[in-house]
């Protein structure tokens, strides 16, 4: 009987010791998974920290390394110089995805990383234009195109190496906190930006200010570099290395097969690209449209715009989880619908509670320009040198488009000199055909203030007045505009990497996801800008993200497949 007592005894213990492996295993390997998550989302919210400094900060590039322009070119070169980065994106992606495919994630996104911070670290240090002249806009340029690379292999990296550690049924949540990474790098600049400026004045901020979070980013690139050293390599891809199952020729494999590129092509047109102009709208275009548009001074902007990205950001976690019971195309589709059809009416709205003088100004007096559009300009001006005196359409145009406001063209017969109607105050155009030089410019100037008395007794405003902003609803329209962004956003990173075969992943995920985000979302704030700009319509460069979410929408019904119970080992 005692043997059988210490029989049972010692099968308790086995099995007491057998559990207790089981549960530290689990502890350890649920450790695991969160520095896995923790650490690529840091070094991810970092990297974005950086890229994105130079959007908040474009008002202040504009002035001092664009200082050779008007004042809208320079705006606009700016914002062209910001989506420069954007541009080289695939090409980073290509060099680093396959890099990532062959050599490893983790070391290709270090790599990755250290580009990013020493990119962003010289930009404060540059000189301006006044300084060193035209060599000030190519090295910045230069730096643009450095990030643009570094940004180009972060992504991929990231999502992958998190995905291939995520659990089969939550691989939405878990890559979910990558996807909040880049609302987060901003949420994170706009604090820094606005401590800033309210710690040295927003003189000071504007003559060297600007220049400090481009140079804190070195601490933040200490920080992640540590943080991404503590990882261990993708079990997926230290499989296939020992396997010896890993692609020889990522690149080729992924677009040189009609499979792949088949996915690639429904990816972008399907998902990403109505992803990336529904999230540049919110995060970025929304910024412009408040600070150059409505003139709202860009303290208050930032502020109004932060709060609405906060409330906004606990949604990517939420659509994502959603996204492993319901799938990830429904949350994508749905969403860019959705956005093309409210653009319209909550940038009215905005327009409303953030300058409600400006809107009851152009309701109450429209100003319309009545000229030959033969005779008319397109009001950009990439290389600083037209003058836009050369008719009087031109004149006529290039003083609204200055002061960013709103006007409507209505056609005239050749010939005739250009007319500027405010309400029903019409204002002639000095025709420089029939001036000569010496008087050319005392008539623009004297026309330039007749306009500006016409506006003023119209009540045009300068500037939003800050008593008359409804501050609650505008950040309520913002946080609407960001809750669309999250619903896209957030699935993309596991849909994405569901997608492709584990051998070819890096590489072949990263181009169409940085071909839609560096390109038809990284060009909208400038695109979008100089369509309000040659058209004189404030909501024109909305068409911009309506007509390409739209068509993602249909793309992505009719063609993308449903990936989330796919098994991404093979």
């Amino acid at each position: 009987m005692s043997e059988g007592v210490i029989a049972r005894g010692d099968k308790r213990a086995v099995t007491g010791a057998v559990g207790e492996e089981i549960v530290s295993k689990h502890l350890t390997a649920k450790k695991k998974e969160k520095l896995v998550v923790t650490a690529a989302s840091l070094g991810t919210m970092f990297e974005w920290f950086d890229f994105y400094l130079y959007g908040l900060l474009a008002t202040y590039i504009s002035s001092q390394f664009f200082s050779g322009v008007n004042e809208t070119t320079a705006f606009i070169l700016a914002l062209a110089a910001f989506a420069a980065g954007f541009a080289v994106r695939p090409f980073g992606s290509l060099v680093f995805g396959r890099f990532g495919d062959i050599i490893g994630r983790k070391y290709t996104f270090l790599v990755t990383m250290g580009l990013m911070g020493f990119s962003t670290f010289a930009v404060g240090l540059l000189p301006s234009y006044a300084s060193i002249g035209v060599a000030a806009p190519i090295i910045l340029v230069a730096l643009r195109l450095l990030q643009g690379l570094a940004v180009g292999g972060e992504y991929g990296g990231a999502a992958t190496y998190v995905a291939e550690h995520a659990p089969h049924n939550r691989r939405g949540f878990f890559t979910s906190f990558i996807q909040t990474t880049a609302t987060l790098g901003l949420i994170l600049a706009l604090l820094l930006v606005i401590g800033l400026r309210a710690l040295i004045g927003e003189e000071a901020f504007a003559d060297w200010g600007w220049r400090v979070p481009f140079l804190l980013s070195i601490v933040l690139l200490a920080i992640s570099l540590w943080i991404r050293i503590q990882l261990e390599e993708s079990p997926v891809f230290q499989r296939m290395k020992e396997e010896g199952a890993t692609s020889k020729a990522p690149i080729k494999e992924a677009f040189g097969q009609w499979n792949n590129i088949k996915f690639g092509l429904i990816a972008l047109f399907g998902a990403v690209a109505g992803q990336a102009v529904i999230g540049y709208t919110a995060q970025f275009y929304t910024m412009f449209y408040l600070e150059k548009i409505l003139k709202v001074d860009p303290a208050t902007a930032n502020t109004m715009i932060l709060i609405g990205l906060i409330l906004g950001t606990p949604f990517f976690v939420i659509f994502a989880w959603l996204s492993d019971r319901i799938g990830r195309k429904p949350i994508i589709v749905t969403a860019c619908l959705v956005a093309a059809v409210i653009y319209f009416p909550a940038f009215k709205a905005l327009t409303y509670a953030a300058n409600p003088a400006l809107a009851a100004a152009v309701e109450r007096a429209p100003v319309t320009v009545v000229a030959n559009g033969g005779e008319c300009s397109l009001q950009f001006d990439p290389v600083g040198k037209n003058t836009f005196d050369s008719s009087s359409c031109d004149i006529a145009k290039a003083y609204l488009a200055k002061g960013g406001i709103n006007y409507s063209n209505e056609s005239a017969p050749a010939g005739k000199v250009a007319e500027v109607h405010i309400g029903d105050k019409v204002i002639v155009a000095p025709d420089p055909v029939t001036l000569p030089a010496e008087e050319k410019q005392v008539a623009i100037a004297a026309f330039a203030a007749e306009v500006k008395a016409g506006l003023d007794d119209a009540g045009y405003p300068l500037e939003a007045d800050p008593e008359q902003i409804n501050k609650p609803l505008v950040v309520m329209i913002l946080f609407g505009l960001m809750l669309v962004a999250t619903a896209p956003y957030a699935p993309l990173a596991a849909m994405l990497v569901e997608l492709f075969p584990a051998r070819i992943r890096y590489t072949a995920m990263s181009l169409p996801y940085h071909i839609g985000n560096g390109w038809f979302g990284g060009f909208l704030p400038s695109a979008a800008f100089a369509m309000v700009a040659a058209t004189g319509d404030i909501f024109f460069g909305l068409w911009y993200p309506v007509v390409i979410a739209g068509m993602t929408c249909v793309v992505g019904a009719l063609f993308l497949p449903e990936t989330f119970r796919r098994n991404i080992h093979a």
